[in-house]
């Protein structure tokens, strides 16, 4: 089962990524990346399509069209169920058109429902140093667009008309500045350098609109700092400040602070503030890891956690190169740090009584929040 996807440029850049199922680590791209950049096993050569292990079975997609679906489909039990074996060549046993089917709901008497979905998503990197100052930032950034319209209307999608791309663009204070963007294919730029205006006729299904990345100071949406004190000769305390810096009327969501604790750690006892709802704590053993989880938190709100460690045996170093840094994820729908904006989103009408529903929604997540101790 694939765990990421991505597609870099060739200084790095995040064009295309996918993060399927959680369980790698933050900023896979990057080691990727610096793999292949410096490879120097065989100097003759360029790396290898594979390092680890896993080997791909097929690519063409008119087979992979094949397998990926919507509808819940019977599997007859005599189909083998070796991990190759998806990918053997035979009898369908789904239909290939299944994949640009809708999946939403049809409106009474069967008719299908006419929707569009426009997400900026922004996945944010932030590095702090132990006083709580910014070190590096940046945002990776697409727009994203699922469309369940019939005909094949021409749409058109208006941003930021102060947006501004690289500092040849450069549109006044207050701007939006991208470092980068790209486009899809089915994007007309026509009067994009004139108003920020794009117009496209969508295919079915979802796709990338646009991507862009920002280097730009930006205001983070979480301050972060961790404080580690040795209180004894086997004991140390650990406390962790989160503050949310934006509007109380936004909330955040499963939001996860980790810290690496160190090697000698036997045993942790946790204390929350008075009051915590939904918050959850707990010390992973094997990898020696604190864990705090807090469902939900409400923009303005500061929230804190102490931690009083002890150790197996007495720790000969300082203590503070032995634990963190600390990291956080979190998903914060209705809000974007860029203030990247869809001023409007307009359809080319077939008649008076065609008005189909049109969603636009911003998320922001955590691709690398770091604070150093």
């Amino acid at each position: 089962m694939i765990s990421q996807f991505f597609v870099l440029s060739q200084r790095g850049d995040n064009i295309v990524f996918r993060d399927y199922r959680g369980e790698v680590q933050k900023g896979s791209p990057e080691t990727f990346f610096r793999k292949v950049k410096f490879w120097k096993e065989d100097a003759d050569g360029d790396a290898p399509p594979v390092f680890d292990f896993g080997y791909a079975q097929t690519t063409s997609t008119e087979v992979l069209k094949s397998y990926v679906f919507n509808e819940p489909i019977v599997i007859e039990s005599a189909l083998p169920l070796g991990p190759a074996s998806i990918f053997m060549q035979g009898t369908k046993r789904m239909p290939g058109t299944a994949i640009t089917k809708s999946v939403v709901a049809n409106e009474p008497g069967g008719r299908k429902r006419e929707e569009i979905f426009v997400d900026v998503i922004e996945k944010i990197s932030v590095t702090f140093n132990s006083s709580g100052f910014i070190l590096t930032s940046e945002i990776d950034g697409t727009i994203q667009m699922k469309s369940y319209l019939t005909g094949n209307p021409e749409i058109r999608l208006a941003l930021n008309e102060d947006l501004s791309i690289g500092t040849s663009d450069y549109r006044g204070s207050g701007a939006v500045i991208l470092d980068d963007c790209n486009f899809h294919e089915s994007v007309h730029l026509d009067s994009f350098d004139i108003d920020r205006t794009l117009s496209l006729v969508p295919p079915d299904g979802e796709f990338p609109v646009m991507n862009y990345r920002i280097t730009q100071a930006f205001k983070p949406p979480f301050r972060i700092n961790a404080l580690i004190e040795e209180t004894g000769p086997l004991k140390a305390e650990v406390t962790i400040k989160v503050r949310a810096e934006f509007n109380s009327s936004i909330n955040a969501n499963t939001v996860l602070v980790q810290m690496p604790l160190p090697t000698f750690t036997a045993r942790v006892n946790f204390e929350l503030e008075p009051g915590a709802v939904g918050h959850t704590t707990d010390f992973k053993e094997a990898n020696k890891r604190l864990e705090w989880g807090l469902k939900k938190v409400v923009g303005g709100s500061e929230h804190t956690l102490r931690a009083k460690l002890t150790f197996s045996q007495e720790l000969h170093g300082n203590i503070m190169k032995e634990a963190g840094p600390l990291s956080m994820t979190f998903t914060i729908p209705m809000y974007n740090s860029s203030r990247l904006q869809v001023k409007y989103l307009q359809i080319a009408k077939k008649s008076k009584a065609h008005n189909p529903y049109r969603w636009v929604r911003y998320v922001t997540q955590a691709n690398s929040y770091v604070a150093r101790l």
